[in-house]
């Protein structure tokens, strides 16, 4: 009975010596390797992009003229057209992922895309939460209405109207840092996309749209001029792409591609076609 019991004793030790070395040799990840310390050195950045030869792009698919579907369904506009070039000038192959605006964040975290590239506005929040690339195109934020009879000339005077705008953009937060805003913020409704805002508007359950110009513009050559810009606007919103936290090297890697299709001309034949007019810049933050 002693014999058994040592014996098996023996074996829960020697199954135990096992399993030990089954969980330290199975313990890599798809995204990283052991490094010479025998530490976890987890693939991020450039090298991650490129390993896998494929850049995967999160983006809004409803912000028209940045990223928006065309009468085919059809991915199109500013930003799709840059990106893809972009792409061939890192060789890499671009991939488009819709995704809702108010979870990029954590889209961007999860690894569930690699970058953020859809007219984002690099808002000094946004600037603290990602690596950003050097701003890439100038932008408003504007005010507009159906009304030519609409007057506003300051942002005081937004407590005399209802307000759309969308969710976690760059219009709302610049609203909620104006120094009026305890003034009219019961008067903004939050719509999941500007085209929601936009038909919120044309219905009559919204006086005004708080909007980025580059967007209100183009959405009022659709709708032939039907929109007036107020008067007053909240001032410049330069957009940039968002990288993960610490990804310096894939914000680079951007910055040196639109660099190159900036001195190529290649830059200003696509904002050419989507503006009219070549508004593509490279930009530091000051």
């Amino acid at each position: 009975m002693k014999t058994l019991k040592k014996t098996t004793s023996i074996l829960l030790v020697f199954v135990m010596i096992l399993g030990i070395f089954a969980l330290t040799g199975c313990g890599g990840t798809d995204d990283g390797a052991d490094d010479a310390d025998g530490e976890l050195s987890v693939v991020s950045g450039w090298k991650y992009v490129e390993d896998k030869g494929e850049f995967v792009i999160g983006l809004d698919d409803t912000f028209a003229p940045m990223g928006f579907r065309n009468e085919n369904n059809e991915l199109v506009g500013f930003d799709i057209d840059l990106a893809n070039a972009v792409g061939e000038v890192l060789g890499v192959t671009v991939t488009f992922r819709p995704i809702e605006w108010d979870s990029k964040e954590m889209e961007l975290s999860s690894k569930n895309i690699d970058c953020i590239w859809n007219g984002m506005s690099a808002t000094e929040e946004r600037q603290e939460n990602m690596t950003l690339t050097k701003m890439y195109l100038n932008n408003c934020i504007i005010v507009m209405s159906l009304s030519s009879d609409v007057n506003i000339t300051s942002a005081a005077d937004l407590a005399n109207y209802k307000i759309g705008t969308q969710v976690d953009s760059a219009a709302l937060e610049v609203m909620q840092a104006s120094e009026s805003w305890d003034v009219f913020a019961e008067n903004v409704t939050e719509f999941p996309t500007y085209d929601e805002a936009l038909m919120a508007l044309q219905g009559k359950r919204v006086d005004v749209i708080v909007v980025d110009q580059v967007l209100g513009e183009y959405k009022n050559a659709q709708l032939d001029g039907a929109l007036f810009t107020c008067d007053f606007s909240f001032g410049d919103d330069f957009y940039a792409i968002g990288c993960r936290k610490g990804e310096t090297d894939l914000a680079d890697k951007i910055n040196e591609a639109i660099q190159t299709l900036i001195d190529n001309g290649k830059a200003a034949e696509i904002s050419n076609k989507w503006f009219g007019k070549d508004i593509v810049i490279l930009k530091d933050y000051e």
